[in-house]
């Protein structure tokens, strides 16, 4: 115990989420959690557990037809973990118990939440989980509403529940069996719209979520609030165009594929008859991901627009700049290496999935480890037929991408800052 508070509040978040997929996969395995007569392999259990705490939805068993009750109850819990956070539940607990939250618990909150300062910090966990439940709670009505059309009044709660849980925390799961997701409901309407509704606040981030509530008025709204929101307008809008050119889609399903693919991975028409333009365009929406501070991964929208800004502002000549205030040089820093170093997972990752399954196309490879990578869950249907070796795979990215790869990198050979300098040289760039 004494060796674990001596480690920093980022490597404890990593094991905190190392130590919940473990112990979900163990779960998971258990016979009161697998239907009789199914054969589930602990590599299995593994994917799903990992896809679960991290969000994805990547599934390489049907969740359905393979877990029982128990099994998709445990799964849900996952997710909402992994959604809210290992920290943030921890905090939530030692809250519910009557306890204080104490510096180091404190410092933790702040590492996960992405935040600048330490103010504030169980004022703001409060409001994650009140958030969370009011969000989660008028996703299971709505969604209620359509499910209680096909089956009965139990199983559709169930199913409703389930899938409010999901979707609020971007992850691709169903329960609907077959592996069919939410292809049958493509032309309903209140479930297109209910699911990407909790997609799109859920990628938001609770930040912004708590800024846009505080606020009330755009132009009050902080520089990380409001770059989030334009970016996220601007991607779900050239999304939604982008693929309804290049797919025989109605444009409610580019909308709910293009909201879809930014981390959530819920389908409503199969990615496996896409062309590979519209697999390009969800394989970039998936690498640039949700928000800093959401339950989703990739790259973040903010980083995306602190790129743009910077090299406006380089092209130019100009200070770079954004609704009149001043980016930092140390974010765009920050930006750059994010990107650079997300690239090189994604690109590794596909150069291992080539090597080791050399009978898949290479777009469908690609997407596969995007989505992994950015804890998205849309696949073309290859995922149950990889190896042991590709799940396992995947699993590694899966946790990457949810954690971010600069954290991963980081929190192990990071160095405090020393007293020697080095004369400064010159490159050529560009």
């Amino acid at each position: 115990m004494k060796s674990i508070e001596k480690q920093t509040p980022a490597r404890i978040i990593a094991l905190g989420f190392m130590a919940v997929i473990l112990t979900g996969s163990f779960l998971l395995m258990l016979p009161v959690c697998v239907k009789p007569g199914v054969n589930l392999h602990y590599v299995d259990a593994l994917f799903t557990s990992t896809s679960a705490v991290c969000v994805t939805g990547l599934i390489a068993v049907d969740t359905a037809d393979t877990y029982t009750a128990l099994g998709q109850a445990i799964v849900a819990f996952l997710i909402q973990v992994g959604g809210l956070g290992v920290t943030s539940v921890g905090v939530g607990v030692i809250l519910a118990l009557g306890r204080r939250v104490n510096l180091k618990e404190r410092l933790l909150i702040k590492e996960a939440m992405n935040l600048d300062s330490g103010k504030g910090i169980v004022c703001i966990v409060k409001n994650v989980l009140k958030t969370t439940l009011c969000f989660e709670g008028a996703g299971a009505v709505l969604s209620y509403l359509v499910f209680s059309r096909d089956y009965p009044p139990l199983k559709a709660l169930g199913i409703s529940l389930f899938h409010s849980v999901a979707a609020f925390n971007n992850s691709g799961f169903d329960i609907l069996g077959g592996l069919q997701n939410l292809t049958g409901y493509k032309d309903n309407i209140l479930l297109n719209l209910t699911t990407s509704g909790l997609i799109i606040f859920g990628g938001l981030g609770f930040l912004v979520i708590m800024d846009i509530a505080g606020k009330r008025s755009f132009k009050k709204l902080c520089l990380h609030s409001k770059a989030v929101i334009v970016t996220t307008l601007i991607l779900l809008a050239v999304g939604t165009v982008l693929l309804r050119l290049t797919e025989d889609i109605t444009w409610l399903g580019a909308f709910f594929t293009s909201v879809s693919a930014r981390t959530a991975g819920f389908t409503t028409f199969p990615l496996s008859d896409f062309t590979t333009a519209g697999l390009l365009t969800v394989t970039v929406l998936m690498f640039i991901g949700a928000s800093p501070g959401s339950t989703g991964g990739g790259i973040k929208p903010s980083t995306l627009f602190t790129l743009f800004h910077t090299i406006k502002g380089a092209a130019t000549n100009t200070q770079p700049h954004a609704f009149h205030y001043k980016i930092p040089q140390e974010a765009f820093y920050k930006a750059a290496i994010v990107t650079a170093l997300s690239s090189l997972v994604v690109i590794s990752g596909i150069l291992c999935m080539c090597v080791l399954e050399p009978g898949l196309p290479f777009e469908d490879i690609m997407l596969e480890i995007t989505s992994a990578f950015g804890t998205v869950g849309l696949s073309t249907g290859i995922t149950p037929g990889l190896s042991p070796l590709s799940k396992l795979l995947e699993v590694l990215i899966m946790y990457i991408g949810r954690l971010g790869p600069l954290t991963i990198v980081t929190i192990w050979i990071f160095k405090p800052d020393t007293s020697v300098s080095f004369p400064e040289g010159s490159i050529s760039i560009g």
